[in-house]
């Protein structure tokens, strides 16, 4: 990752929480509750995952950028959306985490060198190191992927209505 493409991906991250705010500003509590079937996520799931990985995001980050040889704690986002109450909690609340979470690790890899990026550390998941560039990569990118889904969670919705 180069310093032009470090500053594109933190311009793209920067932006993401208030696409989401936007893509969610006026819907009701049933469009927010609304599950086109029982194995998919509510728009309130997502927002929820969104505040809860963005937290992952900036420990894994930190790690990289602070600890010797990290190994990041695998996580299954079905698992955190199923026993950490992301149907319950309220979209507000979720978007506030999001932006706040979202702030200070912006405010955290403003900081960054070029030669941090290539600092990483081991996921066992994926069975390799994975860089402080991928982790900045997948954070910017992370919000802009849901965004899809909600518009398609939004469509389902009017749909059925």
């Amino acid at each position: 990752m180069t310093e032009h493409e470090l500053g594109t991906s933190l311009e793209a991250a920067e932006k993401n929480p208030e696409l989401v705010s936007a893509a969610v500003a006026g819907l009701d509590e049933a469009a927010l509750r609304y599950r086109p079937s029982p194995d998919k996520w509510s728009i309130l799931e997502v927002l929820a995952h969104l505040a809860d990985v963005e937290i992952v995001y900036g420990y894994r980050m930190r790690q990289v950028m602070a600890d010797k040889e990290p190994v990041f704690a695998p996580i299954d986002q079905e698992d955190w959306a199923r026993h950490l109450g992301y149907q319950h909690a309220p979209a507000a609340e979720s978007l506030a985490l999001y932006r706040a979470n979202r702030r200070g690790n912006l405010r955290l890899l403003k900081g960054v060198t070029v030669d941090q990026l290539a600092r990483g550390g081991f996921h066992p998941e994926l069975k390799r190191t994975v860089t402080l560039a991928e982790w900045i990569e997948r954070m910017a990118n992370h919000g802009s992927s849901h965004l899809g889904q909600i518009e398609r969670l939004k469509q389902a919705y009017r749909a059925q209505a």
